[in-house]
């Protein structure tokens, strides 16, 4: 199966979890499409379907503006420094590095929320702007920014449209910003608009059908089995990119092992516990 079939399949997938959960795209997509091209050919393409990917997100969950906004606010006033030290870093470091530094981040977040780790702050304000920072370089990177958003509002107990419209407000001004700054830097290229054009028709097919997918079952076993997949991808990723830095491959697809011992110990747990049998209505779950 050739690289662009790949990728095809791989954002029709993502488009489908995105439109269910509100988030999910690239981290489904990246670690995938980062096995054929660098981040400085994919990220430009990524930014721009994300811009229009979040915009259908928070259309669909518009009630809830107006509350969230001053919630999420000064995650905002972060992100734009956060974006310009991310896209500045994606235009000077070379691509080996940068492949291997997203792999690392987002396994322990996967994982992290396979868990179901809560610890709920008590001065989200506080909190928000170094985490908008921090969110900003991570996406301008990597284009990657669903886990952590997601373990901050499943921890802080916002309910299921709450949860979706903070996390629309949120990507959809970081994808919207770091668009901006990768014009700026000239990171567009033919070949990432080539990419863009690719993947466009398996990301408006697949968003509706996740948004109809996710009221017809539960939300979180629908998130719990996305995440396992992730852990799947980003293991077997990590593990072919360590090669490459001349690990030996016993050793580079032990870290794929480990890393799938733990999801699987955590998604036996998840399956069989009793809180999952009697199906309560999480944080995520309930109606605001």
């Amino acid at each position: 199966m050739d690289s662009t079939t790949v990728l095809i399949l791989t954002t029709f997938f993502a488009a489908i979890v995105n439109g269910g959960l509100g988030y999910g795209f690239s981290s489904l997509t990246v670690p995938v499409a980062l096995l054929f091209y660098t981040n400085r050919l994919l990220n430009p393409a990524m930014v721009l379907i994300e811009v229009g990917v979040n915009l259908y997100v928070l259309l669909m969950n518009r009630k809830n503006w107006r509350v969230l906004f001053k919630r999420v606010s000064p995650i905002l006033i972060g992100l734009p420094f956060g974006v310009i030290v991310g896209s500045a870093t994606l235009s000077s470091v070379r691509p080996e590095w940068i492949k291997l530094v997203t792999y690392i981040l987002l396994l322990p977040l996967i994982l992290i929320q396979a868990a179901g780790i809560r610890r709920p702050l008590q001065d989200e304000r506080r909190f928000g702007v170094p985490f908008g920072l921090g969110l900003g370089v991570l996406y301008a990177i990597t284009t990657i920014s669903g886990p952590p958003l997601a373990l901050l509002f499943n921890n802080q107990g916002l309910v299921k449209h709450e949860f979706r419209a903070a996390l629309g407000i949120v990507r959809t001004a970081e994808s919207s910003m770091t668009a901006l700054a990768y014009g700026y830097l000239g990171l567009y290229s033919s070949e990432s608009l080539s990419l863009l054009y690719t993947v466009f028709p398996s990301v408006l097919i697949g968003m509706p059908i996740g948004f109809y997918l996710i009221r017809k079952m539960n939300a979180e076993t629908f998130r719990r089995i996305c995440m396992t997949l992730d852990v799947w991808v980003v293991g077997w990723g990590l593990s072919r990119v360590l090669i490459g830095f001349g690990w030996i491959a016993p050793i580079a697809y032990s870290v794929m092992i480990g890393a799938l011992l733990i999801d699987t110990h955590l998604l036996y747990r998840f399956f069989s516990s009793r809180k999952f049998q009697e199906v309560p209505k999480l944080p995520m779950e309930q109606t605001s």
